[in-house]
């Protein structure tokens, strides 16, 4: 009997395996496994398609933590970048406070600004968040910042007469 599949099929069953809870750790158990039966690097890196280079860091890093249990023995090795975003964990910080008079927080203003909203996450919530993730956060609870809206001042239907204008009597 032989089995064959279909390229999407392929293409769909090769996201579910990347794409699953532990399609990490599943993917540096067989390469250890097929490492310790004694396959070449490259060729397990061509299976699971990675770099060599990752195959012998895999196999690395699970040697050098010995002293731990498997399921850390098989974790990411910890990575600098970019920091966690602020969204989803100062929505409630700033819904709690938006209607409340920032004078109340011994604040010297009478209504909230991105600049003000920023230095009560950092003094009270030891959060330091940038202007873009309170505008987002902002945003995302629906709140509208009203500004002054300024008018012009209504001319009276007689001042082009009042100018000696085309309409004058």
């Amino acid at each position: 009997m032989t089995f064959q599949l279909g390229h999407r099929e392929r293409q769909k069953l090769q996201a579910l395996l990347n794409e699953g809870a532990f399609a990490k750790q599943y993917c540096r158990i067989q390469a250890l496994l097929w490492l310790a039966a004694g396959e070449p690097p490259e060729r397990i890196a061509d299976l699971l398609g990675v770099s060599r280079r990752s195959v012998y860091y895999w196999a690395e890093r699970f040697q050098q933590r010995q002293g731990l249990d498997l399921a850390d023995r098989l974790a990411d090795a910890p990575r600098s970048g970019r920091p966690p975003t602020a969204s989803g964990v100062i929505d409630p910080l700033l819904a709690a406070i938006i209607d409340q008079d920032p004078r109340e927080f011994g604040y010297r203003s009478t209504g909230w600004t991105n600049a003000l909203l920023r230095h009560y996450l950092g003094d009270v919530h030891h959060r330091a968040v940038s202007r873009k993730s309170v505008s987002l956060a902002i945003a995302r609870l629906e709140i509208r910042w009203k500004r002054p809206r300024h008018q012009l001042a209504l001319r009276p239907e007689t001042w082009r007469q009042s100018k000696g204008g085309l309409n004058a009597a």
